[in-house]
């Protein structure tokens, strides 16, 4: 008998269950990795417009989730609680598929001076300061996503 042929006639025709298992792992951790973007994309929405200042709410409603590529143009959206542009943001996440690119912006001629410290609500900005969290909303995504 040759050298190491007795590995298949012993195990050659046997469907073992770690291949299986393998697989089973890949696409859990596959799953994982999309939820986890879908659950940064909305976090950092939420963040965004959770801190964003409000006097009439349209700076609030303009933040726009698009995907592979960004908004060039501002929308009459004037939500003063957030819930209405968190909603989109959201639903706009759940659309994701692996390989896009999301992109969160705000249009509003204003919104440079805002982020700038022109309103006493937010003189830190919304970005700068969404920005500095980054890190932390992934590593909290990810831990409540790993397979």
């Amino acid at each position: 008998m040759p050298r190491g042929s007795h590995m298949t006639t012993r195990y050659g025709g046997q469907n073992g269950s770690f291949s299986l298992q393998i697989e089973n792992w890949a696409n859990e951790a596959l799953g994982a990795i999309e939820q986890t973007f879908k659950d940064v994309v909305i976090q950092i929405g939420e963040t965004l417009v959770n801190l964003s200042p409000v006097d009439t709410g349209l700076f609030k409603g303009n933040w726009q989730l698009t995907i592979d590529a960004p908004s060039n143009h501002s929308i009459d959206r004037h939500d003063k609680e957030g819930s209405e542009t968190i909603s989109a943001l959201i639903a706009a996440a759940n659309s994701l598929e692996p390989g896009q690119t999301a992109w969160l912006v705000n249009n509003l001629i204003y919104s440079i001076p805002l982020e700038y410290g022109y309103s006493q609500q937010a003189p830190a900005g919304v970005v700068r300061i969404t920005v500095a969290q980054f890190q932390k909303i992934v590593r909290e995504a990810a831990q409540r996503n790993q397979v």
